[in-house]
């Protein structure tokens, strides 16, 4: 029986040093009334949207303080969008890493959404404390030697500021 207590975090020293890119989403979930007031920016905390970018870009460039084997980053640029939806009634959220190094941004994209939506709830749970978060996946990746990894289920319409695929 083998150790389980026996972590190590990868040895990517004789990688080389890419440009290398990720796009995470997920989104949450609530009431109609409680998002007019997310969408607003008229909730009692104060604007989610706002805070939660902050906090997005916050948590992608601390990852490496929060998931025990993931290295530390130097990131070129972190960015959180979102995209209200009526239809669910709810908030689509992305987050855009990118870094010149020898391994992947992925978990920063995926903790700078983490944080925003979990960002959202804080602020609306005085309102509704039934709220749902779901959905939250990588996009893509690019870079590095496996290159260009795009969602099996495909890419959604991008924010419009964030940098279309390399193919």
């Amino acid at each position: 029986m083998s150790d389980r207590r026996h972590y190590r975090m990868v040895d990517v020293g004789a990688k080389a040093v890419t440009r290398r890119r990720a796009v995470a989403t997920g989104r949450i979930q609530m009431n109609s009334d409680t998002f007019a007031m997310v969408r607003d920016g008229t909730l009692p905390k104060g604007d989610p949207l706002r805070l939660a970018e902050v906090a997005g870009v916050l948590a992608a460039k601390r990852t490496a303080d929060l998931i025990p084997l993931c290295h530390p980053l130097g990131l070129d640029h972190v960015a959180v969008a979102f995209r209200p939806d009526d239809r669910l009634p709810g908030v689509h959220v992305f987050c855009q890493a990118s870094t010149s190094a020898r391994t992947g941004v992925e978990m920063e994209a995926l903790a700078g959404v983490n944080a925003a939506l979990l960002t959202i709830w804080d602020l609306a749970k005085q309102v509704q404390a039934d709220l749902a978060i779901d959905g939250v996946r990588l996009l893509l990746k690019e870079g590095g030697k496996s290159g260009l990894y795009v969602h099996p289920d495909g890419l959604p319409e991008l924010p419009p500021d964030f940098e279309p695929p390399v193919h």
